[in-house]
C-alpha cells in the first residue's frame, strides 16, 4: 500500500464516488437492464457511506481492514449474467475502487479474494450485508 491517507482524504475519496454512484443511480432508465443498474449503484452508494461512516471514527488502516473483511464475505458472482447479483456485483465493484482509492497492493487484494465464499453460502464470522 502506498502512503496511507488521511482520514480526510479518505472521505473526500469516498464522497466523489458517492456522487459518480449517484449520477449512475440517475441514468439507469437508460440502461438495458434499469432495475438491475440502479440496484448496482444504490449498493455502491450504501457501501461508501458504510464506509465513510466507519472512516470518521477509526483510523484509515482500520477502514481498509473493514473492507477487506466486507470483501471476503463476499460471495463470488463472476460469470452470472449481467443484471443478475446486482447487489453483491455493486459492492464487489465498490470495495474493489475504494482499494484503489487507498492504493491496496494488488496482492493483498487477490489474497482477500482467494478467501471468498461460493455463491449460497457466507463466509464464517462474516455477515453478507445487503
Amino acid at each position: 500500500m502506498k502512503e496511507p491517507m488521511t482520514t480526510e482524504q479518505l472521505l473526500q475519496g469516498l464522497k466523489h464516488y458517492r456522487r459518480i454512484a449517484r449520477q449512475d443511480m440517475l441514468r439507469a432508465p437508460e440502461t438495458p437492464h434499469p432495475d438491475a443498474f440502479l440496484q448496482h449503484a444504490e449498493s455502491r452508494r450504501t457501501l461508501y457511506v458504510e464506509l465513510g461512516q466507519y472512516a470518521e471514527t477509526h483510523a484509515s488502516d482500520e477502514v481498509v481492514g473493514y473492507a477487506l473483511s466486507l470483501y471476503r464475505a463476499l460471495p463470488f458472482v463472476t460469470g452470472t449474467p449481467e443484471h443478475e447479483h446486482a447487489e453483491i456485483k455493486g459492492r464487489e465493484n465498490a470495495l474493489e475502487n475504494f482499494f484503489l482509492l487507498v492504493g491496496l497492493d494488488p496482492k493483498t487484494r487477490r489474497e482477500a479474494r482467494s478467501h471468498r465464499p461460493k455463491l449460497g453460502t457466507a463466509a464464517p464470522g462474516v455477515p453478507v450485508q445487503g
